[in-house]
């Protein structure tokens, strides 16, 4: 088996097992609170904008963040997880880092080739306009309609999900902080 597979397999039991291990042992202060949480906010918030605009395997997703990162849900995974590092310790960034790239950056190849197999001359014309990962500022105009948020989308994937869990989150933090829990 390859590291690809057994990354993809790892990433959704590993990033609970983290979670927990996170929130039991998290010190977070006032001003790691003020910080980190609006960086994860931002990253539920990409990650919306991202479950509003994909039709997963019926065509290739070209708008709203689409336009800016080919992988806007895992960027938005990204930035929720700096937040939360942020909010307990800023040290913890580096154990981010190291998850993304040894977890999800052979994930993310793995879908690219599934991806370009399905859609190779459209996902061709994506990948040569739009980076990878790190949003590119304007968004690439790709021709193919305008592709408007869909709340339906939103709701079919689940995302509204994401919020609950920040919020659920924040509470614990805030009660961390205080030493309440």
């Amino acid at each position: 088996m390859n590291w690809s597979l057994t990354a993809k397999r790892l990433r959704l039991p590993l990033g609970f097992v983290l979670s927990f291990a996170y929130l039991a042992f998290a010190r977070p202060t006032l001003l790691s609170l003020i910080v980190g949480c609006p960086v994860a906010l931002i990253g539920v918030g990409v990650r919306a904008w991202a479950s509003g605009h994909i039709m997963k395997n019926d065509r290739l997703a070209v708008s709203g963040p689409y336009a800016h990162t080919r992988n806007p849900l895992y960027f938005g995974s990204f930035l929720i997880a700096c937040g939360f590092a942020i909010a307990a310790h800023w040290s913890l960034i580096l154990a981010v880092v190291a998850f993304f790239l040894l977890i999800y950056a052979p994930t993310m190849e793995r879908e690219k080739a599934n991806i370009r197999g399905r859609f190779p001359d459209a996902y061709a014309r994506f990948e040569a306009n739009v980076p990878a990962f790190i949003p590119r500022l304007t968004p690439w105009r790709s021709g193919d309609g305008d592709g408007t948020f869909s709340p339906a989308l939103y709701m079919k994937h689940g995302e509204w999900k994401a919020i609950a869990a920040y919020t659920a989150a924040v509470a614990w933090l805030i009660l961390r902080a205080y030493g309440s829990v």
